[in-house]
This record gives structure tokens, C-alpha cells and sequence, in this order.
């Protein structure tokens, strides 16, 4: 009766699985292997190619053509025509001025005001998680909401800016006419919508410094301002690099804030007299005022130029420092 048992190959296991099907399996473990983690990251490279990729290359192309934004199907080529255009355009001129004017303006005052809040709330100070959440509020602020309200401000008959200085004995001063004015004051909206957020930077790489380098410094007789200058400034100089190079980005892609401070009649010029006009308003004027889609893919793609150059610069000063360092 043992004999007639069912024969052991009867029993479905792997293990006696025919070999054209083992060898069917493994290379399907393998092919899954090496495809499933291309196939996990594929949405993100479907979607920067269909939304990042294309429309850049596509910008570039249409700027090698002279386009109508009434009839965009009809391209005449031109070469390099629109940017050698712009080398001869006094607007483009004065917009790349008042954007590296802005930008310094809104910059330095920033940083310097972020580095300084972020070194307060490093210390054990009473309220620092309600202080810390209050430093995003301008952050989260929309930029219309904001620059409506310092238009408010910055009035020229009624605005609180200009009664305070009266206050003091200053003529009233037309913030939107004027030329440093006007900078100015659409450099006080940036800072005031950042300072914040750079803070909390600065605060998150403070935080990762030793302490026993404060407690040393200590020691020696170092005040607070001396370890300020001799500890935390060094240890977070690459932070610093980083925030100053994410803000000239910033600040050379700035256009929300002096269009709505201009409004409706004058915002898309940069005033009366294009004297707060960015690279991103003059980009702006010229694709959907004046109508030059090409011109305006020019300088989209001068743009870009503009922020591969200050990234290679800050390549360049972290490989230094690195080499300086010893690093």
C-alpha cells in the first residue's frame, strides 16, 4: 500500500517547479529589481518634463523667433536678434539696475536683521515657541494683502509713514514717485515678508553648533557679542552663503510685490517712469503689454543666465572655503 502514495512531484512546491519557470521567475525578481525604483520615481520626472523641462526649452526656442502674443502661431525666425535687442534697450538697463538695487536693499537689511532675532531666540528667553511662530506670520502672509497694506502705508497725503515723519519735521515724500522712494519701499515689503523665515534658518543651524565651543569660549572671558562674532558666525558661515544666495535668487525673480505697490495703471512699468521696474515687470511688460512674446522669452532666458551665474559663483566660494579650510 506505501508503493501506490502519490509521487513526491505531485506536490506544487517552488521547489520542484520545472527549471524553464525558475528561471522565468528569477529573471522577473530581477527585471523588478532594477525597475521598480525608476518606476516609483517616474511621476515626478513625467511631471517636471511635461512642466519644467518642455515649457523651458520651449521658452528658448520662442525666443529665437519674433513672436505676436495676438497671433502666437506665427514665428519669424530672428537668431539671436532679441538679445542683441535687449543689449541696445535702455529699459532693460534700468530694470537690471533697479533689480540689483532692490535686491541689495532688501537683502542686507534682512540678513543682517534675521542674523540678529535668530541669535536672541537661540537663548532661553520666556515665549520663544509663540515668538518663533510669530516670525512666519509675514511668511504665510499673501503678497497682495501685504503690499496693500504698506501701499496704505506708504501714502503720499494720508499714509502713517508720512504723518510720522511729519511728526519729526519731514516734508511729506512721494514714496511711488521718487526713485530711491519707491526701491525703498518695495525693499521694506520683501524684508519685512523674510525676515522671519531666514530667522528660523539661522536658528536651526545655531542650534546645531556645540555648546561646549560657548562654554570654551566662556572661559577665555568671552561675552555674548564676542562669542557671537568668534563662535556662531563662523560655525554657520555656510548657512549664511546659502541664505544670501537664495535671496539674490529671490531678488532677481521679484514681482509680485512692485506690481501691486504700482496697482493697475502704473504697476506693469514700475511707475510713471519705470523707476521700480524689475527684470520680472519689464519681462512682464513686454509679453503681455506691449505684445513681444519673443522679446519677452529673451529675457526670461537672460534671467536664467543671470541666476546660472550666481550659482556658479556660489560653487566657486564654497569650494574655496572648503580648500581654505582645508577641507
Amino acid at each position: 500500500m506505501l508503493d501506490e502514495a502519490v509521487p513526491a512531484t505531485s506536490v506544487g512546491t517552488p521547489h520542484h517547479a520545472p527549471p524553464s519557470t525558475r528561471a522565468w521567475r528569477t529573471r522577473l525578481y530581477r527585471w523588478d529589481l532594477k525597475a521598480s525604483p525608476y518606476l516609483y520615481i517616474a511621476p515626478f520626472f513625467v511631471c517636471f518634463a511635461a512642466f519644467g523641462l518642455f515649457p523651458l526649452v520651449y521658452t528658448g526656442w520662442v525666443s529665437l523667433h519674433g513672436v505676436d502674443l495676438q497671433t502666437p502661431g506665427q514665428m519669424q525666425w530672428r537668431g539671436f536678434g532679441n538679445y542683441t535687442r535687449l543689449l541696445h534697450d535702455d529699459l532693460f538697463w534700468n530694470a537690471l539696475r533697479n533689480t540689483v538695487t532692490i535686491g541689495v536693499l532688501s537683502t542686507v537689511p534682512q540678513l543682517l536683521m534675521a542674523l540678529g532675532l535668530a541669535h536672541l531666540l537661540n537663548y532661553r528667553l520666556r515665549g520663544r515657541a509663540f515668538f518663533r511662530i510669530a516670525m512666519l506670520a509675514p511668511y504665510a502672509t499673501s503678497i497682495a494683502a501685504a503690499t496693500l497694506v504698506f501701499s496704505l502705508l506708504f501714502g503720499r497725503d494720508y499714509g502713517m509713514v508720512n504723518w510720522l515723519l511729519g511728526q519729526l519735521g519731514v516734508g511729506h515724500i512721494d514714496w511711488e514717485g521718487g526713485t530711491w522712494s519707491s526701491q525703498i519701499a518695495v525693499a521694506t515689503i520683501v524684508t519685512w515678508r523674510w525676515t522671519g523665515y531666514n530667522a528660523l534658518i539661522y536658528l536651526a543651524a545655531m542650534q546645531a553648533v556645540p555648546h561646549d565651543l560657548y562654554e570654551a569660549a566662556a572661559l577665555d572671558g568671552a561675552n555674548r557679542w564676542q562669542q557671537f562674532r568668534h563662535v556662531t558666525v563662523p560655525s554657520i558661515r555656510p548657512t549664511i552663503l546659502f541664505t544670501i544666495v537664495v535671496s539674490s535668487i529671490g531678488a532677481t525673480q521679484l514681482f509680485g510685490e512692485p506690481l501691486l505697490f504700482g496697482g493697475g495703471a502704473t504697476g506693469h512699468s514700475g511707475g510713471s517712469a519705470h523707476q521700480y521696474q524689475t527684470l520680472g515687470l519689464y519681462l512682464y511688460d513686454q509679453g503681455w503689454y506691449a505684445f513681444h512674446l519673443g522679446r519677452a522669452a529673451a529675457v526670461a532666458w537672460t534671467m536664467l543666465l543671470i541666476l546660472l551665474a550666481i550659482g556658479t559663483l556660489n560653487l566657486l566660494l564654497v569650494r574655496f572655503q572648503r580648500a581654505r579650510n582645508g577641507g
